[in-house]
């Protein structure tokens, strides 16, 4: 089978691990890395060995698969471009920073039949893959996705930032239209919101309870789970599950799962090439992205912010 041609477009941090993926995976060829920063690009280009480009036109009719790991601010452009081009795309999350712009780019990947995913990373966590067939009829869900500051993701607040991960996770899970939502959040580092708490009621009677910030001392990324006759607390930094069930007996059981070391990205960007050579529809798909979209701006349209 011929292989894929593969580029990255934009190498800070994440880009960096998305062309080493890219590298190490057989049946693609990653031709090139992108980014505005030619001696960044040349460094990239030098550990992953493949060439350096500052202008990411420069590869069309190079390549038949991208990651765009640009600025939030810069999906839209870069994406359209690409997909016009009739390039397949693996756009980072956030999707783009308004409904607007994803619904543009789900109708250009359509127009041209090009595949679209969204790096929605979450859902090829080994612990969330191993326990999500169990999750049947959730009631009651709370999530905290917590961590220190770090500059990237900046030029977005911490809704599209961070919670986008949990909300995608959320509305995969719930699966219902959501009846009403009650969010704070607070400015501390940034003109934009840096730590926030959302509250989600769907129609199916599930609340989910939502906190993010990227000002912690502390990382955590934990979903707990709640519904009838069990629960289910998901590490994903730690890659564990807790599982407690009551049975017939009403004797209440528990399974400790440790899933062995694996790599989120790497089963993102396979599941991504997979379906660029199958044609099949990604499970994290332009949709998705926009949905997620969708409800982080009607979090931060309900949100109660401090008075200055």
């Amino acid at each position: 089978m011929k292989n894929l041609r593969a580029a990255v477009i934009g190498v800070g941090y994440l880009g960096r691990f998305h062309a080493q993926k890219y590298a190490a995976l057989e049946g693609v060829d990653l031709i090139g890395v992108v980014d505005s920063d030619r001696e960044h690009a040349e460094s990239v280009a030098a550990e992953v060995g493949t060439k350096a480009y500052s202008d990411y036109r420069e590869l069309f009719g190079q390549v038949d698969l991208v990651s765009v790991a640009v600025p939030t601010s810069l999906h839209h452009a870069v994406a359209l471009e690409l997909l016009n081009a009739g390039i397949h795309v693996l756009l980072e999350k956030p999707m783009a920073p308004t409904v607007a712009e994803c619904e543009e780019i789900i109708a250009a990947a359509e127009k041209t039949g090009a595949t679209l995913q969204i790096g929605h990373l979450e859902r090829f966590n080994p612990a969330m893959l191993r326990i999500k067939d169990r999750i049947v009829k959730p009631m009651f869900i709370e999530a905290h996705r917590i961590s220190p500051f770090k500059a990237r993701g900046a030029d977005v607040d911490v809704v599209l930032d961070v919670m986008i991960h949990d909300i995608d996770i959320i509305l995969a899970l719930v699966k219902a239209p959501i009846e009403s939502v009650e969010a704070v959040g607070v400015p501390v580092l940034t003109s934009g919101v840096d730590i926030t708490n959302a509250r989600l009621r769907f129609d199916s009677g599930c609340i989910a309870n939502i906190t993010a910030s990227r000002i912690s001392a502390d990382v955590m990324r934990k979903i707990r789970i709640f519904q009838p006759d069990s629960y289910i607390s998901i590490d994903c930094a730690k890659n564990t599950v807790e599982c407690y069930t009551l049975d017939k007996d009403k004797q209440i059981g528990h399974e400790h799962f440790e899933m062995n070391e694996a790599d989120a990205l790497q089963a993102e960007i396979a599941a991504f090439v997979e379906c660029v050579r199958s044609g099949l529809r990604p499970e994290a798909d332009g949709h998705a992205g926009m949905e997620a979209v969708k409800v982080a701006h009607l979090i931060k349209g309900q949100m109660i912010l401090p008075e200055l």
